[in-house]
């Protein structure tokens, strides 16, 4: 069992981290390096699918069931959430440039009350926690099938109308409109400036699923992942900017330049976020399957690079992300769209090494469907990936259904396949100056071994290892702890430690070892 931590900090506090499933066994007078892999599970706002569980409910409320995910994510030896913080062209945080959501309210445009920051409670919340959080963004969707209420006097269906086609039950934000592009750049930049967010993030709807194709619902939210094939669609209608640009003397055809539309904007979100904060990583989910030009044999199904007009090759060929989220929806065994065969493609799609992070279905685990995963098709992915050494980590969809703990899976899946902490990887092309080394003081109390600690600059978690008899345990305590409290494993006192401190781009410092 994992040493238990508490941490005293100017943020606010953590509970303290409950053991974790038995660790490996590591032995010797030296631990081994830090494990790293990025483990994360995305936090869904629109339709209240994760967070909060439905709209109205109260500040307390809320805030609880913030809390309890961040601790169930603590728990599970997840290291990072990624939460969507606009969802349709609004925010969950005050903002003077959209509207606050109505999956917080009830109603757009109206604010909680009392009065609260909920992405500034995730983000201090979190990083309590050792958590990474990143801010997922929606870049063009302005209204969600599922909305209830009007849309506010401040939305941009509104205030911006021109902006805004109607496509199906839903409303999009016109890519090839400059001004809506500039909108979605603005609002992602106006967060990365006012929070202390580690990521940015955006996910698979581009141009919108065709509203007639067999995967019109899929993606990130609730994908429908069949891979069929083709069925009459309409088309998105983005005739004025399409006959402005022929005038203009455009040379591309329709689907090009819709593509390069969406191209200008994931290349000025990756520069101008890092031009504000370098240290920021922006990371893309798209669609799990690649353009079919390229694809390996005997893979079949939905293009987005033809339908959401999704270049997601050249986006790694360029550089434009820090790390790549493909959305591998589908089990192993599925022939035309199999989980290892996507994930090597993308692996080949890479010549920058960007950190490749494949997104997980984790929520048709044991979910009652005919599609459902049986309870070890995860795991066995997991495991796939740990093969892989050019693949070094996963993000599980959604957080519902690690919450809910279906069948116990979330709990055989934090045993078996978390059974330690684990630093997020190292992002060098952005930096690689390590901090200094910590300086560290033991004290044994009644709690168990006091590890005190002088400040670190830039250090926002310290890798712990902590020896009992002749066993190393790690564990990942929050850069702003003064001190550590390496608790009794049953039965038996920590009385050594080898410790380093890690910064925002996951650079480790030397190791400080000291012991009673």
């Amino acid at each position: 069992m994992a040493a238990l931590l508490s941490s005293c900090s100017t943020t606010p506090t953590a509970p303290a981290v409950a053991p974790a499933p038995e660790q490996p066994h590591y032995t010797g007078e030296q631990p081994p390096a830090a494990p790293r892999e990025f483990r994360a599970a995305w936090v869904s706002t629109v339709a209240n699918i994760d967070w909060p569980t439905k709209p109205g409910l109260s500040t307390a409320k809320q805030q609880a069931e913030a809390i309890a995910i961040l601790d169930r994510a603590k728990a599970m030896n997840l290291n990072a959430i990624i939460l969507q913080v606009r969802p349709s062209a609004d925010a969950i945080y005050p903002s003077t440039l959209e509207p606050w959501t109505e999956y917080l309210t009830g109603q757009q445009g109206k604010a909680p009350s009392p009065d609260w920051d909920p992405l500034q409670f995730w983000v201090s919340q979190a990083h309590a926690r050792g958590l990474e959080l990143h801010a997922w963004f929606n870049p063009y969707r302005a209204r969600h099938a599922t909305a209830k209420s009007a849309s506010s006097r401040d939305h941009i269906s509104v205030a911006k109308p021109h902006l805004v086609r109607q496509y199906g039950a839903f409303q999009w934000m016109d890519p090839a409109e400059e001004e809506a592009s500039q909108q979605t750049l603005n609002v992602i930049l106006d967060v990365v400036r006012r929070y202390d967010v580690d990521g940015v993030h955006i996910d698979d709807y581009f141009y919108p699923y065709p509203i007639e194709a067999p995967t019109a619902k899929a993606g990130g939210e609730g994908a429908a992942l069949d891979g069929g094939g083709a069925k009459a669609e309409l088309d998105f209608p983005d005739q004025p900017a399409w006959q402005r640009y022929q005038q203009a003397g455009g040379k591309l055809d329709r689907a090009s330049w819709r593509r390069e539309n969406v191209d200008k904007l994931i290349e000025a979100i990756y520069t101008n976020v890092h031009r504000e904060k370098s240290w920021v990583r922006f990371g893309i989910s798209p669609f799990g399957i690649g353009r079919p030009d390229r694809r390996p044999p005997g893979v079949t199904g939905f293009s987005q690079y033809d339908k959401l007009y999704a270049d997601a090759e050249l986006w790694l060929e360029k550089g434009w992300l820090d790390y790549f989220v493909p959305q591998l929806y589908w089990p192993i065994a599925m022939k035309t769209q199999s989980f290892p065969v996507l994930m090597d493609y993308w692996l080949t799609q890479n010549p920058k090494g960007r950190h490749i992070w494949p997104g997980l279905f984790t929520s048709r685990t044991n979910d009652g469907s005919p599609k459902a995963f049986g309870p070890d098709e995860v795991m066995q992915q997991v495991d796939l990936m740990r093969q892989r050494p050019a693949v070094t980590g996963h993000v599980h969809f959604s957080m519902i259904s690690l919450m809910q703990d279906r069948n116990g899976f979330g709990k055989r899946l934090a045993a078996t396949r978390y059974p330690s902490a684990a630093l997020v990887p190292a992002t060098p092309w952005l930096g690689s100056e390590a901090p200094a080394a910590p300086a560290v003081t033991l004290k044994r109390g009644g709690s168990g071994l006091a590890v005190t600690l002088a400040p670190v600059k830039n250090a926002v978690q310290y890798a712990v290892w902590a020896r009992y008899g002749d066993e190393w345990h790690f564990t990942v305590a929050s850069g702003a702890s003064k001190e550590i409290i390496l608790a009794d494993v049953d039965g038996k006192p920590a009385h050594a430690v080898v410790i380093s401190a890690v910064d925002r781009l996951g650079n480790e410092s030397a190791r400080t070892a000291a012991k009673l």
